[in-house]
């Protein structure tokens, strides 16, 4: 069994650090990535740390995966070597539930298996992108875009499907009056996918030194948050709002913001439960809904999309070493928009 190196967490209160970890050798229907760019998500954060309470360690984190083909199984069909790849957030599903037959493998009834922190069909722990290389069965494998900035395309894996999916189920586009609520790593997709859509779109912020990458990356108008003239300016203006902040927010405030029969999707989950007036939702016969990322077919589309857009995340680079650094300046929000690793320019 190939081993490879990588960047790990051995415990939940540990810093992460260099790991030789095992890779499968590629099956019949396998591809094995030379891994170039690992985004990194605030999910990563969350799990190195077992904030979510299901942590597996030790842990390799990582689901914003772009590389090249270095070997394929003998019936694989969709890649050959030097072709470039993506993996995102599942790496593997049953296959056979109405979610997976449908596309929706995200939600796949016997329960997706995640890129890291998850087990596997053999009841062996996956490991993610931070790390050398990897190896995928073909059909959870992404074709990249060769016109794109590769290092701008590893965080689409899943900031951009996570925000891409929303706006697609609920048909945004021309026409769509869409408001943006918050301006982060999901956020500035949202914006600028939406945009490319079509959609009138807003964002709404606490931080006015936002408003200028707000409009630049494509919002048409900028409101603060805290700002209550300006906030009830655009009461009951919009069709459709993506939240994405994980922070505590007040639901029924933004709701107020929807125009009759709008909907607010929620991409981002803030740690205690929200409370919500009933009538936050049946004056105006508006939607309370949630989203979370999107299927293989899905995520490919998203891809297509963004290449035929030129749209890529906007990233700050950094060496491994640095992932520890990185993730304290994301719990601080001092990153624009996405840090991503550099993979190769690891001696480790």
């Amino acid at each position: 069994m190939p081993t490879v190196q990588a960047y790990a967490t051995p415990s939940a209160t540990s810093p992460l650090g260099p790991l030789t970890i095992d890779r499968r050798e590629p099956g019949p229907h396998d591809v094995q990535i030379e891994i170039l760019y690992s985004g990194i998500c605030h999910s990563d954060i969350h799990q190195a740390r077992n904030e979510w309470g299901n942590s597996i360690f030790p842990m390799v984190p990582g689901h914003e995966i772009v590389g090249r083909v270095t070997a394929v199984g003998a019936h694989v069909k969709k890649f050959k070597v030097g072709d470039l790849a993506g993996v995102g957030c599942l790496v593997d599903s049953c296959r056979t539930c109405p979610q997976c037959a449908a596309g929706d493998e995200q939600f796949c009834e016997g329960g997706m298996v995640g890129t890291y922190n998850s087990l596997d069909k053999q009841g062996q722990p996956t490991y993610g992108g931070y790390s050398k290389s990897i190896v995928v069965d073909e059909n959870y494998t992404l074709r990249i875009p060769e016109n794109l900035d590769l290092r701008g395309v590893a965080p689409l894996l899943c900031a951009g499907i996570t925000t891409y999916s929303p706006l697609r189920h609920w048909k945004v586009g021309k026409g769509t009056k869409a408001a943006v609520i918050g301006l982060g790593g999901l956020g500035h997709m949202a914006v600028k996918l939406a945009a490319t859509m079509g959609a009138e779109v807003t964002v709404i912020s606490t931080s006015d030194n936002k408003e200028a990458d707000a409009r630049r990356l494509g919002a048409t108008v900028f409101v603060n948050s805290r700002n209550e003239e300006k906030l009830a300016a655009v009461k009951g203006k919009f069709d459709f709002i993506i939240n994405t902040v994980s922070a505590p927010n007040s639901y029924d405030m933004y709701l107020s913001l929807l125009h009759t029969n709008g909907t607010m999707v929620l991409v981002g989950a803030p740690p205690t439960p929200s409370a919500i007036s009933g009538f936050s939702l049946i004056m105006g016969r508006k939607s309370l809904a949630g989203s979370l990322i999107g299927g293989i077919r899905e995520t490919q589309e998203m891809l297509d999309f963004c290449g035929q857009h030129n749209i890529v995340s906007d990233v700050e680079i950094i060496r491994m070493d640095q992932v520890n650094e990185a993730y304290e300046r994301v719990l601080k929000s001092d990153v624009k928009y996405r840090f991503v690793i550099d993979v190769q320019g690891w001696k480790g």
